[in-house]
C-alpha cells in the first residue's frame, strides 16, 4: 500500500452510524439519561438568553440599524432557524454527545471531524472564559448599584478587563465542581435560574411598555451614512477592493449589517445536540427541544428590543451612561431605578446559566472526541456519578487558566466564527448523508431539502464574511495548531484506525461428533450434523432445531422449533430482545427485506419535517419510551447496506470473530 493510500485510509475514514450511536461503546463510556424535552428547552434558553438580551438591541439600534434593528433580529433568527433544522435532522439520526463533531465524522471522515471538533473546543472554551469575565464586571456593577462596599484589598482583583480576577475564578470553579458532582444537581440549578431570568425579562418588557412612545420607532430606517473608522470586516475588504466603496451604517445596509452581531446572541441552540446521549427518546425529543428553544428565544429578544427602542428611541439610547448595563441605564433615565437593579440581578443569573451550559457542552465534546481516541482516551472515563468527571476537570481547568491569563474580551468574535464554521459542516452533512445513506430512518427531516440546505449554507457564509479580518487570522492560527496536533497524536491513536487495522480473531473450529448409524435417532442433547438429513419416520428430538436448508422427510412431523419456509411476511407484532416491533409489510425498492423488527423507529414519515407515526395506530405518535441506556441499539443497519464489522447477531458481535480486538474499557 502506498503512503498516499495509507494516509487516506487513516485520515478520511468515516465513522459508521451504528458505532457513532453507541452500539459498540461499553458501559464505562456511556452517559446516563437525565434529560426530557422540557429540560432541553431550558438548556437552550439557559445558553441563548444571556446578558446580550439586556444590551444588544440598544447597541445595534444606536450605532448601526436604528429602529430597523427589529428586522435585523428577525433576519438573524431566520438564518439560525435554517441551521437549527439541519441540527434537528442530524440529531434524530445520530443522537450522541459529539454534536457537530460526530455528524462530520459520519458524513465526511475523521480529519474533517477533528477540524470541526477543534473549532467547537475553541468556541466553547473561549466563550466560557469571556463570559466569566463579563460576569465579574456585572457582579461588581451590581454591588455598586446596591450600595455594597467593596473591600480595598479586592479593588484590583474584581471587575477587571484582564489579569487575575477573583469573581471570574470563583464562578468558573463553582460551575466545574457542580458538574463534576453529577448532572442532576446542575439540572435543578439550571431550572431555577432560567425560570428566574425569564420572570425578570417579563418584568422588563411590562415596565418598558409603560414608557412606550410610537414616535421613537420613526424613522424606521434612518438615512444611510458612512461607518466610523474601525476594524474592517472581510466583506468590507472585498467590496472595497472590487468596487472601491466604503461601509455604511443605518438604512437598508445598516439593517443587514446588524444581523451578524445579533446572530451571536442566538448562538447556543446547537449545544442542545450535545445532550442527545443523555436524553430519553433522543431522536424525537432533541429536534423538538432545539426548535422550541430557538423560537422562544427569538420571541423574547424581539419583544425586549421592541420595548427598549419604543421606550428610549435611537437618539435616547445613544445618550445613556456607557458605564452601566444599557437596559439598567435606560430605566434610570425614565425614573424607574428600582427596575434597573432587577436588571442587574437578571443579568448575573443569565450569565451564570450561560456559563453552566457552555461547560456542560464543552465537557461532552471533549468526552466524545476522547472516546474516539483523537484526544487522550482516559478523558472519556466515567466517574461513579456517571458523568465524565475527568473531561470536566480538564476542560474547566483550561477555562480557568485562560480567563486569568489571556485578554479574552478582545477575542469575542472567535466564538462566533467557531460556531458558524460548525454550522456550515452540519448543513453540508445533511446533503452528504441524504446521498450516501438514504436508508437511514429520520424521525425528523429538514423540509424542502436540498434547497433549504443551500440557502442555509449561503446565509451562514454571509454571516462569516461580516467578521473582522483579524478574527479570521486568529482562527487560521488556531486551526493550524489543531492540524499539527492531529497529525502528531490523533491520527495514530484513533480508535477507528486501531479497530479496523487489527486482524480479526477467529474462534477455534468445533469438533464434529460422529454421525449416528442409519435408522438410529441421535441421543438427547446432541445436535444433528450439518448436511445429514433425519431418517424417514424418525421425528426430531425435542430441543433440537433442524439444520438450515434441510427439509423434513416425508412422514416426519415438523418440529415446533422448525423455522417456517421463506415467503412473504404479513405485518404482525413480534416481541423479542429488541423490543416489540412490526415486520415490514413491503420492501424498499432495490434493498432486501429486513429480518429485524423495525418498531417505531422505522415507521413511515409524514412530509414537511413531521415526526414519524406508528403504522399500527394511525393518527397517533409513536411511543415515547426510548431505551437509550440498553446495550442493544435500535439504529441498526438494513441488511442491504454495508457494515464494516460484518453481520451481527443479538450480541452485536461480528460473525467472523467473537469480540472486537479491543476489550475492557476501550471496547467500542
Amino acid at each position: 500500500m502506498t503512503l498516499d493510500m495509507r494516509m487516506r485510509n487513516n485520515m478520511f475514514r468515516r465513522l459508521p452510524v451504528e458505532q457513532a450511536t453507541g452500539r459498540l461503546y461499553g458501559g464505562r463510556h456511556r452517559l446516563r439519561v437525565v434529560y426530557r424535552t422540557r429540560d432541553l428547552v431550558v438548556l437552550g434558553l439557559g445558553v441563548m438568553i444571556g446578558s446580550g438580551i439586556f444590551k444588544i438591541a440598544g447597541e445595534q439600534a444606536s450605532s448601526t440599524a436604528g429602529p430597523g434593528v427589529l428586522v435585523s433580529f428577525l433576519i438573524a433568527g431566520g438564518v439560525c432557524v435554517l441551521a437549527a433544522l439541519a441540527f434537528a435532522e442530524l440529531s434524530s439520526i445520530i443522537p450522541v454527545a459529539g454534536s457537530a463533531y460526530s455528524f462530520a465524522y459520519v458524513a465526511f471522515g475523521e480529519i474533517w471531524a477533528w477540524v470541526v471538533g477543534w473549532a467547537l473546543i475553541m468556541e466553547l472554551l473561549l466563550a466560557a472564559s469571556v463570559l466569566a469575565r463579563v460576569w465579574s464586571l456585572y457582579a461588581t456593577q451590581a454591588l455598586h448599584d446596591f450600595g455594597v462596599p467593596i473591600p480595598s484589598g479586592l479593588g484590583d482583583l474584581i471587575g477587571q478587563q484582564k489579569g487575575p480576577d477573583v469573581f471570574a475564578l470563583g464562578i468558573l470553579l463553582l460551575v466545574v465542581l457542580m458538574l463534576a458532582g453529577g448532572s442532576r444537581m446542575s439540572l435543578k440549578t439550571l431550572w431555577f435560574m432560567v425560570l428566574a431570568k425569564v420572570i425578570v425579562i417579563g418584568l422588563v418588557i411590562a415596565t418598558a411598555l409603560k414608557f412606550f412612545h410610537p414616535g421613537n420607532l420613526t424613522p424606521f430606517l434612518p438615512p444611510s451614512q458612512p461607518a466610523p473608522a474601525g476594524d474592517k470586516t472581510v466583506l468590507d475588504a472585498v467590496l472595497g477592493a472590487v468596487g472601491g466603496g466604503t461601509p455604511h451604517v443605518f438604512g437598508t445596509w445598516g439593517m443587514l449589517a446588524a444581523a451578524p452581531a445579533i446572530a451571536f446572541a442566538y448562538i447556543g441552540f446547537d449545544l442542545i445536540a450535545t445532550a442527545s446521549e443523555e436524553t430519553d427518546d433522543a431522536p424525537r425529543k432533541v429536534p423538538r427541544g432545539i426548535i422550541t428553544a430557538l423560537v422562544t428565544a427569538i420571541v423574547l429578544y424581539v419583544a425586549v428590543a421592541f420595548a427598549l427602542v419604543g421606550m428610549m428611541g435611537m437618539d435616547g439610547i445613544a445618550k445613556l451612561n456607557p458605564d452601566k448595563l444599557l437596559l439598567a441605564a435606560a430605566f434610570d433615565s425614565v425614573g424607574a431605578g428600582a427596575m434597573g437593579k432587577i436588571v442587574d440581578v437578571g443579568a448575573m443569573l443569565a450569565l451564570t446559566t450561560v456559563i453552566l451550559v457552555l461547560m456542560i457542552s464543552l465537557t461532552r465534546v471533549v468526552f466524545s472526541i476522547s472516546r474516539d481516541g483523537l484526544l487522550p482516551r482516559p478523558l472519556a472515563a466515567m466517574s461513579r456519578y456517571k458523568v465524565p468527571s475527568r473531561a470536566t476537570l480538564v476542560a474547566g481547568g483550561a477555562a480557568i487558566v485562560m480567563s486569568q491569563t489571556v485578554d479574552v474580551l478582545t477575542l469575542e468574535q472567535l466564538v462566533v466564527i467557531g460556531t458558524l464554521f460548525a454550522f456550515l459542516f452540519v448543513a453540508a452533512a445533511v446533503l452528504a448523508l441524504r446521498r450516501s445513506r438514504p436508508d437511514l430512518h429520520r424521525p425528523f427531516r429538514m423540509p424542502a431539502a436540498p434547497l433549504v440546505v443551500l440557502v442555509a449554507i449561503v446565509a451562514v457564509g454571509w454571516l462569516m464574511l461580516n467578521l473582522n479580518v483579524q478574527t479570521w487570522g486568529y482562527f487560521a492560527v488556531w486551526m493550524g495548531v489543531g492540524l499539527v496536533l492531529y497529525l502528531v497524536y490523533g491520527r495514530r491513536k484513533s480508535q477507528m484506525k486501531l479497530l479496523l487495522d487489527a486482524p480479526p480473531e477467529r474462534p477455534p473450529a468445533a469438533r464434529l461428533a460422529p454421525a449416528p448409524p442409519p435408522g438410529m435417532a441421535p441421543p438427547p442433547g446432541m445436535a444433528p450434523q450439518p448436511g445429514i438429513a433425519p431418517q424417514p419416520g424418525i421425528a426430531p428430538q425435542p430441543g433440537i432445531a433442524p439444520q438450515p436448508g434441510i427439509a423434513p422427510q416425508p412422514g416426519m412431523a415438523p418440529s415446533p422449533h422448525m423455522a417456517p419456509p421463506p415467503g412473504p411476511r404479513d405485518v404482525h407484532s413480534s416481541p423479542g430482545p429488541y423490543g416489540t416491533g412490526t415486520w415490514p409489510a413491503e420492501r424498499r425498492p432495490g434493498a432486501p427485506e429486513s429480518p429485524y423488527p423495525t418498531g417505531r423507529y422505522s415507521t413511515g414519515r409524514q412530509p414537511g419535517g413531521q415526526f414519524a407515526r406508528d403504522p399500527r395506530h394511525p393518527g397517533e405518535r409513536a411511543p415515547e419510551r426510548y431505551p437509550s441506556a440498553r446495550s442493544d441499539d435500535p439504529y441498526t443497519l438494513d441488511p442491504g447496506t454495508s457494515d464494516p464489522y460484518g453481520p451481527r447477531g443479538e450480541s452485536g458481535q461480528s460473525g467472523e470473530h467473537q469480540e472486537p480486538p479491543h476489550g475492557g474499557r476501550h471496547r467500542r
